[in-house]
Order: C-alpha cells, then structure tokens, then sequence
C-alpha cells in the first residue's frame, strides 16, 4: 500500500481560483489567489492555482487529488453582486455542443473527461455573483461591491478545507485559521 492509499494518508488538494485579471469582476478568481497566497499558510497536502481558465490540460490534477476547490466568478443568479456561492461540481451547468469553448469548462465538465479516462476526485466550488465580466476595455480591478466581499469569499474557501481537517495559520501571526476567523484585505 503506497502513501496515498493509506486511511491516515493526507489528502492531495487543489485550489483553483478561475479568472481573467484583465476582465475586470472575471478577476475575482486571481485576487482571490492573491489573497489565499499572501496571507495564509497551508499543510502541505494543499496546493494552490492560478488558473485562468480551466481546460482539459487540468485532467492530471483530478487524476492527483483527492479533492479540488474552484473559485470562480458567477452570473446570471438574480442575487446582488457580492453574493457568496457554494455548489457541488454537478450543480453547474456543463457546456455541450458546437459552442462550448474547451477555455470554459466548468469544473463539472473537467470531471466528466476525467471519468473518461478513470481518472476521479471530490470537489467543491465557490462562486460570487459579479457585477461585469466583460467590459469594454481591458480593465485590471474588480467592481467596488465585489472588492468588499472578497473577504466573505475567502472566509468560505478558509471553512471548507478546515472542515476537511487543512491545518491553515494566518502568516501575519501564525494564529490558527478556525471558526470565528473573518479575512481581512491585504493591500
């Protein structure tokens, strides 16, 4: 039995925070990142990613992992901008036919090519409603309701790999990331 296999083994993994820095609120993803990166430090079972937009060349990370978050910004939900999400890979909507961009998968759509190839993990995603993604010029910012609700996003991401039993320490004190915790903005 090799290390992975074994019951008391640390689970591998991923975070993906999904996004376009240059498209203003599709950035919410690599700030995101950012913030995960700058401010936290994680057992070393814990991986984190920018990026940009998933496609199949991210199979291998299914076939590695036990298990991958997804950060990504959402549309379309009727909720304010700010609004923090949370769904199971299979709540997403896949994208199927001659128009599905193999830059757009969700990662509903990564796990169903993996199965393909008997590749399998678990995975969680994390999405905020956002106000524009597609602005007229390239514009690196996130609009001012999406800006003050990364710390919710962030704190989501923090209680969901807690909950899997990641050990995480603010890298400002040390202090242990756990219930309670509140993420503040790092500028």
């Amino acid at each position: 039995m090799d290390a992975s296999t074994r019951p008391d083994a640390p689970q591998r993994i991923a975070v993906f925070c999904v996004g376009n820095k240059l498209m203003l609120d599709d950035g919410l993803g690599p700030v995101v990142y950012e913030e995960l990166s700058r401010s936290y430090e994680f057992d070393p079972s814990v991986e984190l990613y920018d990026v940009g937009c998933m496609g199949l060349d991210m199979l291998d990370f299914v076939r590695d992992c036990d298990y991958i978050v997804t950060v990504d910004a959402v549309e379309g939900t009727g909720c304010e901008p700010g609004t923090v999400f949370e769904f199971e890979p299979d709540d997403m909507m896949r994208h199927h036919g001659a128009s599905a961009s193999l830059h757009e998968l969700t990662l509903a759509d990564l796990f169903d090519a993996a199965a393909l190839v008997g590749y399998g993990c678990e995975g969680k995603c994390f999405g905020m409603q956002v106000s524009n993604m597609t602005p007229e010029v390239v514009t690196v910012a996130l609009t001012r309701a999406v800006y003050d609700a990364v710390p919710l996003l962030v704190d989501a991401v923090l209680a969901d790999l807690h909950a899997r039993g990641v050990r995480i320490a603010a890298k400002a004190d040390g202090r242990a990331v756990g219930p309670g915790w509140h993420h503040e903005m790092t500028e």
